[in-house]
């Protein structure tokens, strides 16, 4: 197999981090491709002990902030009133090891305090989206087995039907901005108070017990809880904290990063990459309960975001909106993007707008993984792929026959490392159908690896389009549908067609003041991409369903 090539051994290098020797490749002859980093030891320990390990460093920090009230918490206060939650939790409302306690509301900084109590706590924490209906929460619950749900006085009544159709009667904490009283429920504010910590020395968590309990996002089918152990989160982090991987700068008495979260805690991204992990060291996370426009560019500005967390909507929103100046953007340094590719094309406009030597970093990761599982290097400037493996991570591409395949071929990316979860909650099934024997997860992505070990993600497996028994890959018309002047915004799916088995078919979103030319669009495909991969039909619709995480929800559009 090829060696590494100098521009990517000079870029790993800088740190002295390559495990290779000079001439040496990444791929084994077997066709397995290892993490070009030295491989790190995870800490034996909790969640909670990592988060904390290096509280003295920064106690009088702003540990979170509301980025539209300035309601905040330093690292002395998130730690001190998190203990109080949590003893809380264990004295009043009987909490043991192993319980799960469920969470629905938007970002805040009690969120924050609400993830680390529950956590401290001994318990595991289980995460559903605000904006769910009662069905969608009561299936949750049934799933979850939770022995209480937090939330806010927006998400209250929808909790309190979903547990009526769950037939469930547990206790709901209500956390109010302002502290005030919601009937029938438990004052979050009351369980913060001053308490003595002792009960937490009855807290007996270990490394391989379950932390986190997130609920796939249900795109290739229902959704399935997700066993993620303190292991497989502490673990991740420290893999995120070798130098090439790391993303963020070292908290000093002079320095410290100011990270956005508008990316929601209920996912995965928001809950690890975001939070615990940038908590563990010393960042300031300024919390939004929702995207709106406005209020995020004011906040990237007035906060003085230096880290930028994002996903593709975001990224095409900053890159192409007009009131999006670059004052928004003066003080990132980087910016991180995630959960589904991005055009090249809005890449170079969100730069042009921001900064020439921006750093923009590209990362890969699945809710089974923790999330991470690659990340292109600081410094890079190869914007098609997703990176490399980071530490003690393997990677494979294999053919419908489960074959391993070499460099540059495309087929199902399967993972290895310590990051990848215990398995699908009470599922046994499931968890053997992702993985195996030898610990390989499938990913159910669609992927290849170049030479030097890149990821480069296509699409899901399970929504290639087959047009004469030809695979398409709806990503790849997307992408080329967005180099056309009037779309802001594409999606596209495999409709049945009498000739060829499958069809692609293109919803549009048009930009402001565009009108929009099927045939027009039709044509601008045909010119660019071979005859099998042109378009049978286009529709204009005003925006495409996506999920927390920017992933463009291909079912609902199927349903449409």
């Amino acid at each position: 197999m090829p060696a590494l090539s100098r521009a990517v051994r000079r870029l790993l290098s800088r740190q002295n981090l390559l495990v290779l020797s000079r001439g040496q490749s990444v791929w084994t002859p077997d066709n397995v491709v290892r993490s070009p980093y030295r491989a790190v030891e995870a800490p034996n320990r909790t969640v909670v002990e990592h988060v904390w390990e290096n509280l003295e460093r920064w106690p009088d920090k702003v540990a979170t902030v509301c980025g539209l009230t300035n309601r905040s918490y330093t690292y002395h206060q998130l730690h001190k009133q998190s203990r109080n939650f949590a003893s809380q939790l264990r004295t009043k409302l009987g909490v043991r090891d192993g319980d799960v306690i469920c969470t629905m509301m938007p970002n805040s900084p009690e969120y924050v305090v609400a993830i680390v109590g529950i956590l401290t706590a001994g318990a595991e924490l289980t995460t559903v989206n605000p904006i769910y209906t009662s069905h969608e929460v009561h299936r949750q619950l049934l799933l979850s087995k939770p022995k209480i749900i937090v939330g806010n006085i927006n998400t209250v009544d929808v909790i309190r039907e979903a547990m009526i159709l769950a037939q469930l009667d547990i206790p709901i904490i209500c956390i109010t901005e302002n502290g005030s009283f919601l009937p029938n429920t438990i004052s979050f504010k009351e369980l913060t108070a001053d308490v003595d910590h002792s009960v937490l020395n009855d807290v007996n968590n270990t490394a391989d017990d379950v932390a986190i309990l997130p609920y796939s996002s249900g795109t290739t089918g229902l959704p399935k809880g997700v066993e993620l152990t303190h292991r497989n989160i502490v673990t991740n982090c420290v893999q995120a904290d070798v130098d090439g991987v790391k993303q963020y700068r070292d908290t000093t008495a002079s320095h410290q990063e100011s990270i956005i979260a508008v990316l929601p805690f209920y996912h995965i991204y928001g809950l690890a990459i975001i939070t615990l992990h940038k908590l563990s060291v010393g960042a300031k996370i300024v919390t939004m309960p929702k995207f709106q426009p406005n209020t995020f560019l004011s906040t990237l500005r007035d906060h003085k975001i230096s880290l930028l967390y994002i996903v593709p909507p975001i990224v095409l929103f900053l890159g192409s909106h007009p009131e999006s100046k670059q004052e928004h953007l003066t003080y990132v340094e980087r910016a991180v993007s995630g959960a589904a590719p991005l055009p090249k094309l809005d890449i170079d406009r969100f730069i042009e707008k921001c900064k020439p030597n921006l750093d923009f970093i590209h990362l890969y990761g699945l809710t089974e993984t923790s999330p991470l599982v690659s990340t292109t290097a600081p410094g890079s400037t190869n914007y098609m792929t997703a990176g490399f493996a980071i530490p003690n991570t393997e990677l494979r591409i294999v053919d419908s026959e489960m074959r391993n395949v070499g460099p540059n071929e495309v087929g199902e990316l399967l993972i290895r490392g310590p990051q990848v979860m215990k398995g699908y909650r009470d599922n046994p099934e499931a968890t053997r159908n992702v993985i195996d024997e030898h610990g390989w997860f499938r990913s159910g992505d669609l992927a290849s690896l170049d030479e030097q070990g890149a990821v480069t993600i296509s699409d899901r497996l399970k929504e290639l389009i087959k047009v004469k028994g030809l695979q398409v890959a709806p990503a790849e018309l997307e992408s080329v549908l967005k180099e056309h002047p009037s779309v802001l915004d594409a999606g596209v799916i495999g409709v049945p067609d009498e000739r060829t088995g499958e069809a692609p078919k293109a919803f549009i979103v048009l930009r402001d003041g565009h009108k929009g030319d099927r045939e027009d669009i039709k044509n601008f495909v045909a010119s660019r991409l071979a005859s099998f991969k042109r378009l049978k039909d286009v529709v204009f619709i005003d925006n495409l369903p996506k999920n927390p995480s920017g992933k463009l929800l291909r079912r609902v559009l199927r349903d449409k």
